[in-house]
C-alpha cells in the first residue's frame, strides 16, 4: 500500500469519491465531537464568566476592589490548574483513554465550581479556581485528540473545530449568564456556580460514548474498535480502514518503548512537529485573545463606558462575533486550508490591535471620550472577527494531527501547557502593564507579537488540510532528513505492498 492509497488519503479518495465523507454526512461523528466539545464549552465559560464576575467580586470584597494582583491572580489561577492538568493530561489520556480523561476533568471541573459558588472569601475562590483549572487543563488535551482519532481525515479540520466553536459558545453563554445575574443578589455566585451543570450533562453523556478507537487498536482491543469504526464508515471503506490501522500499529508496536517527555526533543522531526504545535499554541495567547476575553468588560470600561450592565452588553456582542466567526472557520479550515487561514487572520488581528492601541492613546490625550471609546469597541469586535475563523481554531487541529500515534497525546499535553503557560503569562500581566505604560502601548506590544506569529507560520508551519496521519508523519520526516528520505520512504513501502 503506498501512501497515496491510504485510506482518507487524496489520492484514495479521488480513486474512490463516492466514500469522501462531508461535515455532515454522518449524524454519529458529529455527536460524538458535540459531545466531546462540551469539554470546550466549560474551557469557554469559565474564560467568560470571570471577567462579568470580576466586576461583582470587587463589590463584594474590597480588597480585591484595592489590588489589582488580587485581580490577575483571581483570573489566573485557573490557568495555573490548568498547566499542571494539561501536563498530566498527556499521560492520562495515553494510559487510560480518552474517555476516562473526560470524565476525571468534568469531576475535578463540578467540585471547582461548587468551591467557587460558595466561596466565604476571596482565597477559597482563588482555591475554586485552581480546581477548575485543572478540569479544564486535562479536557483541553483530550477533546481535540478524541475527535481527531474519530474524524475521517477528509472533514477531520472540520470536527476538530467544532471543539473551538464550543470555547467560543461557552464565551458566548457566560456573557448570557452575567448579565441574567447582573441584579440578582450574589450575582458572582451564580455565575461560577452555573458552570458545574455542563460539566455533569457531558459526564453522563460520555457514560454513553465508546473510547476513541485509535486508542482501543493501540491498547489491543481490536473487536472494540472496529465496532467503533463501523458506525462511522460504510463496509467498503472500513475494512480499508482496518487494515491500514491494523498494520500502521503494528509497525508501531514494533518499535514501541515507553515514551518520556525527553523522547520529544531526541527525535529530529518529532522536535520539528512540536516547535510547530507548542509555537501555534503559544502565539494564539501571546497575540492576546484570552486577554480580550478575560477584561473585554473591562476594557469597555476603560474605553468610557462605565455601567457595568453596559459593559457587559457590549462584551456580549464581541463573544458573538467570536463564535460567528468560528463557525466560518469550521467551513474555511478543510478548504482554504491550516497555514492560509492563520496567516490571513494574524494580518487581520495585526490591524486590529493598531486601531485598539489608536483608540486608547485618542482617548487618554483628552480627546472626546465617547468617539474613542467607541473605536475602542469596534476595534475590539473586529479583532475577533479576524482571529476567531483562523487563530481560533488552526492551533488545536494542527496539534491533533502532527503528532505520531506513539506521541500524541504527550506532545498534545506538552503543547496545551505551553497554550496555558502563555495564556498564564498574559493575563498574570496585561493589567499591570496597561497601568505601566498605558493601555495603548500594551495593544501596540502585542502587535508586534502577531507579526512574529506571522514570520513563524510562514517558517515551521506546514499545510495539512486532507492529509492522513501518515502523509503528516512523512512531512517531518522529510523535513528533518531531506526529500531523499521521503522518496526512498515511498519506495520502500511500495515495494512491500
Amino acid at each position: 500500500m503506498t501512501i497515496e492509497s491510504l485510506p482518507g488519503s487524496s489520492g484514495y479518495l479521488d480513486l474512490f469519491p463516492e466514500r469522501r465523507m462531508s461535515y455532515f454526512s454522518s449524524p454519529y461523528v458529529l455527536g460524538l465531537a458535540v459531545i466531546a466539545g462540551i469539554s470546550g464549552l466549560l474551557f469557554g465559560y469559565d474564560t467568560g464568566v470571570i471577567s462579568g464576575a470580576l466586576l461583582y467580586i470587587k463589590d463584594e470584597f474590597e480588597v480585591v476592589n484595592q489590588s489589582s494582583f488580587l485581580q490577575e491572580t483571581i483570573v489566573s489561577m485557573a490557568l495555573v490548574g490548568a498547566i499542571f492538568g494539561a501536563a498530566a493530561g498527556g499521560w492520562i489520556n495515553d494510559a487510560y483513554g480518552r474517555k476516562k480523561a473526560t470524565l476525571l476533568a468534568d469531576v475535578i471541573f463540578t467540585a471547582g465550581a461548587i468551591v467557587m459558588a460558595a466561596a466565604p472569601d476571596p482565597y477559597v475562590l482563588i482555591l475554586g479556581r485552581l480546581l477548575v483549572g485543572l478540569g479544564v487543563g486535562i479536557a483541553s488535551v483530550t477533546a481535540p485528540v478524541y475527535i481527531a482519532e474519530a474524524s475521517p481525515s477528509e472533514v477531520r479540520g472540520g470536527l476538530v473545530s467544532t471543539n473551538v466553536l464550543m470555547i467560543t459558545s461557552g464565551q458566548f453563554l457566560s456573557y448570557v449568564v452575567n448579565l441574567g445575574f447582573t441584579e440578582v443578589r450574589g450575582s458572582w455566585r451564580w455565575m461560577l456556580g452555573v458552570s458545574a451543570v455542563p460539566a455533569v450533562i457531558q459526564f453522563f453523556l460520555m457514560l454513553c460514548l465508546p473510547e476513541s478507537p485509535r486508542w482501543l487498536f493501540m491498547k489491543n482491543e481490536k473487536a472494540k474498535a472496529i465496532s467503533v469504526l463501523s458506525k462511522i464508515y460504510d463496509i467498503a471503506r472500513l475494512e480499508d480502514e482496518v487494515d491500514h490501522l491494523s498494520a500502521a500499529l503494528e509497525e508501531e508496536r514494533q518499535r514501541k518503548r515507553t515514551i518520556r517527555y525527553l523522547d520529544v526533543f531526541r527525535t529530529k522531526e518529532i522536535r520539528l512537529a512540536f516547535l510547530a504545535g507548542a509555537g501555534l499554541q503559544a502565539f494564539q495567547q501571546l497575540t492576546g485573545i484570552n486577554t480580550v476575553m478575560y477584561y473585554s468588560p473591562t476594557i469597555v470600561q476603560m474605553a468610557g463606558f462605565n455601567s457595568n450592565q453596559l459593559a457587559l452588553l457590549l462584551s456580549l456582542i464581541v463573544a458573538s462575533m467570536n463564535a460567528a466567526g468560528t463557525i466560518v472557520g469550521i467551513y474555511l479550515i478543510d478548504h482554504v486550508g491550516r497555514k492560509k487561514l492563520a496567516l490571513s487572520s494574524l494580518s487581520g488581528v495585526i490591524a486590529s490591535l493598531v486601531i485598539l492601541a489608536g483608540a486608547f492613546f485618542a482617548e487618554t490625550s483628552g480627546s472626546s471620550n465617547g468617539i474613542y471609546g467607541w473605536f475602542a469597541v469596534i476595534g475590539l469586535a473586529l479583532y475577533i472577527a479576524f482571529f476567531s475563523p483562523g487563530m481560533g481554531p488552526v492551533p488545536w487541529t494542527v496539534n491533533s494531527e502532527i503528532y505520531p500515534e506513539q506521541y500524541r497525546g504527550i506532545c498534545g499535553g506538552m503543547s496545551a501547557t505551553v497554550n496555558w503557560i502563555s495564556n498564564l503569562i498574559v493575563a498574570q500581566t496585561f493589567l499591570t502593564i496597561a497601568e505601566a505604560v498605558g493601555t495603548g502601548s500594551t495593544f501596540l506590544i502585542l502587535a508586534g507579537i502577531a507579526v512574529l506569529a506571522v514570520v513563524f507560520v510562514i517558517v515551521f508551519v506546514p499545510e495539512t488540510k486532507g492529509l492522513t496521519f501518515v502523509e503528516v508523519e512523512q512531512i517531518w520526516k522529510e523535513r528533518a532528513w531531506g526529500s531523499g528520505y521521503n522518496i526512498e520512504s515511498l519506495l520502500e513501502q511500495g515495494n512491500e505492498s
